[in-house]
């Protein structure tokens, strides 16, 4: 999976946070509700634009960026 498929950082866009291609759904907002206990079929039907790919995305672009 390449990231740059999925995740984009544009300063214009939610500040710059990196956000899912297209949308202004932030990695940050993906991984909190994660980190909640939301599943992955719980984000997509709140976010009918989410697809398992940008999930998972989300979840590698965290584990390689340096914090």
């Amino acid at each position: 999976m390449r990231l740059q498929d999925h995740i984009a950082q544009d300063p214009d866009v939610m500040l710059g946070k990196p956000c899912i291609v297209g949308t202004r759904l932030t990695v940050e907002l993906i991984l909190d509700k994660l980190g909640h206990g939301v599943t992955y079929e719980q984000l997509m039907a709140s976010y009918p634009v989410l697809r398992t790919e940008h999930i998972q995305a989300a979840q590698a672009f965290a584990a390689v960026v340096p914090r």
